[in-house]
């Protein structure tokens, strides 16, 4: 058994820890960072409690899972985020949600298009189609905490905008609950017009203002 998670580390730690390597200015060979070596740690560690943590049939699976997680946790935070980013970039293709990083945050921006018609809080099919990628990659990573804030356009009255704005982050958090992220990790707010990202004086900038936006953050 332990030959086999070792196995299966060593190969997470190949295909997730190419961005730690260095390169050696003496002899131009790459070397494995700080950050690559505590990933290759984490990798076994997290293999073996994943297996151990897992049912018979289920072990193999629970070992990929857990070098996973523990290879992200072995490499620091900034690591953590960089493989979730990565996943969840493959993830967002197509869907029209945008991924950014803002440090060892990763923002996704969720277009009214995807998410909710104008002055609905029911999410679109899309959108639940497009969470459950999200949600995926969340579940994979459990110390990453999720912080979701509605926005709407300069249309229509403050309360009304804070109250849609609410219930729009709030939609999108049951969803992520009920695909199986914790609940404790999840955050939800409405600002309504606040923060603009467009010009509310055209219907196009109207459209982008209405969103709403997943910031993933490390835990602390």
């Amino acid at each position: 058994m332990n030959k086999r998670i070792l196995v299966i580390a060593s190969g997470l730690c190949l295909t997730l820890g190419l961005s730690a390597c260095t390169t050696n200015p003496y002899t131009g060979e790459q070397e494995a960072g700080k950050s690559g070596i505590g990933a290759g740690i984490g990798a076994v560690l997290g293999a073996g409690v994943g297996m151990l943590s897992s049912s018979k049939h289920d072990r193999g699976k629970g070992a990929l899972i857990g070098a996973a997680a523990g290879a992200a946790l072995g490499g620091g935070a900034g690591y953590y985020m960089d493989v979730q980013e990565a996943k969840l970039r493959d993830k967002m293709k197509g869907t029209g949600v945008s991924v950014t990083r803002q440090g060892d945050n990763i923002v996704l921006n969720m277009p009214n298009n995807v998410t909710f018609d104008s002055n609905s809080s029911t999410l679109k099919p899309a959108g639940a189609n497009t969470l459950t990628g999200v949600a995926m990659v969340l579940k994979e990573y459990p110390k990453t905490a999720v912080n979701i804030v509605g926005y709407t356009d300069s249309t229509g009255g403050h309360d009304l905008n804070m109250r849609l704005s609410q219930q729009r982050a709030d939609g999108v958090g049951s969803a992520l609950i009920t695909q199986g992220v914790a609940g404790s990790r999840v955050h939800t707010s409405g600002a309504g017009p606040a923060n603009p990202i467009a010009s509310n004086s055209t219907a196009e900038g109207k459209a982008q203002n209405r969103r709403v936006e997943i910031t993933l953050s490390p835990m602390q």
